[in-house]
């Protein structure tokens, strides 16, 4: 966290005597030991006055949020963003309407866990108002003061005290802080998707994912949020799986607790697609992890496995395998060979292009899409082993051909030599 770009952007924000302090989340990691994703800065400067020693020093500043006194600091592409001390006047939802100070005890009460209302001095010295130190020692979430009253400032808050459950959390929970979430579950659909997204892929990326989506479930959370994602046993049976053969990727959690196959896979994967504002690349996937177009399964022969791995390609191979043996709950074992196999799997590309047929005297149109899928196809069934020359020669063969009578296909000829 104390990177020497850190300590130039802290001495140009306290060249004239004012304090300035790590604050949040980067200090709550310190204390764990653990790497922080951001590092955050706060001061009691007004941000005008932080953008113009910043940039007497040379920093480059962004003014992200200069509103709400947070401008982003960039110095050797590391960035750090400082915040001027500040109350909220009024709040509503994600946003509030703020007044800067110069209270440091004030500023922290406007923070929504005790462990994240902890400082950091330039000089080492740890500022812990809520008690925040005792909580992250004891596995325990706390809100900063009233739950519920947070949570009004913010809804967002409920999926954040889950997501730092599922992470920090060593035992129960607190009840008061549990019965304000639930309370005011029913104003989680007012969240935006982008929010919802950031917050449940995180929380599905740490070791208590599974007890803690159980609980949002018992206490009536997931019910408002995403009413699909129900299945907690198959998320159960896949995390048993996972610790045994390796992660699956972050989308096949969230595809456990769908519904899987046909009509409803697709009309869930859809509606939770549109709900958690996926990119279209994330919704696709999420599409083939619920409605597979095709079977991965254990009992695959070799061919078919490979087809498969052409097919879908080798990390969602994965996931839809793990997926259908979590389900089924077969034995790892039984999957171990395809692991490995699709851990080792590199798509090999079809050597033809729509211009070879072109180039062979075929029409430009649904002609040539027709010819290659054919030759695609022979080509798979060869085990995708012939290069371009023998790809070539079956092409040239189809067009010489007279056609197969018995098949629809115009370009499928007699069978190959």
């Amino acid at each position: 966290m104390a990177t020497v770009q850190a300590r130039l952007v802290l001495q140009a924000l306290m060249r004239t005597g004012q304090e300035a302090r790590f604050v949040g989340g980067c200090v709550r990691d310190a204390v764990l030991g653990q790497e922080a994703d951001d590092v955050d800065i706060a001061t009691p400067l007004p941000p005008d006055e932080v953008m113009r020693r910043l940039k007497q020093d040379g920093i480059r500043v962004v003014p992200t949020g200069i509103r709400h006194g947070t401008v982003t600091a960039i110095r050797d592409g590391l960035a750090f963003e400082i915040t001027t001390l500040r109350r909220d006047v009024e709040t509503y939802g994600r946003h509030a309407r703020v007044e800067f100070t110069d209270d440091w005890l004030e500023d922290a009460r406007r923070r929504d866990f005790t462990f994240n209302a902890l400082s950091l001095s330039s000089e080492g010295d740890l500022y812990d108002p809520f008690g925040g130190l005792a909580d992250l020692s004891a596995g325990r979430v706390r809100f900063v003061g009233d739950a519920e009253a947070r949570i009004r400032e913010d809804v967002l808050r409920i999926l954040r005290y889950f997501r730092f459950h599922a992470r920090f959390g060593k035992g129960g929970v607190e009840e008061e802080a549990i019965a304000a979430c639930a309370a005011q579950a029913c104003l989680l659909p007012t969240l935006s998707g982008e929010r919802v997204r950031e917050e449940l892929l995180r929380l599905f990326a740490t070791d208590r994912a599974v007890e803690t989506w159980r609980l949002m479930l018992e206490r009536g959370i997931i019910q408002h949020l995403l009413p699909q994602a129900t299945r907690i046993e198959t998320l159960a049976a896949l995390d048993r799986l996972e610790w045994m053969v390796g992660e699956a990727g972050p989308l096949a959690h969230l595809a456990a607790l769908l519904p899987r196959g046909g009509e409803e896979g697709r009309a869930a994967a859809l509606a939770v697609a549109d709900r958690m504002r996926l990119s279209n690349a994330q919704r696709d996937r999420l599409l083939v992890l619920c409605a597979p177009p095709l079977a991965v399964d254990a009992g695959l022969d070799v061919r078919a496995r490979r087809r498969a791995l052409q097919t879908v390609g080798p990390e969602l191979f994965r996931d839809l395998l793990l997926l259908d043996t979590a389900m089924r709950g077969i034995p790892a074992f039984e999957i171990l060979e395809s692991l490995a196999e699709a851990a080792a799997w590199r798509v090999i590309p079809f050597p033809l292009k729509g211009q070879d047929a072109v180039d062979r005297g075929v029409p430009q149109g649904p002609a040539v899409g027709r010819l290659l899928e054919a030759v695609e196809g022979w080509w798979a069934g060869r085990d995708y082993r012939p290069g371009r020359e023998e790809c070539l020669a079956e092409l040239e063969r189809r067009l010489a051909a007279p056609p197969d009578p018995s098949s629809p296909d115009p370009f499928s000829p007699g069978p190959s030599p």
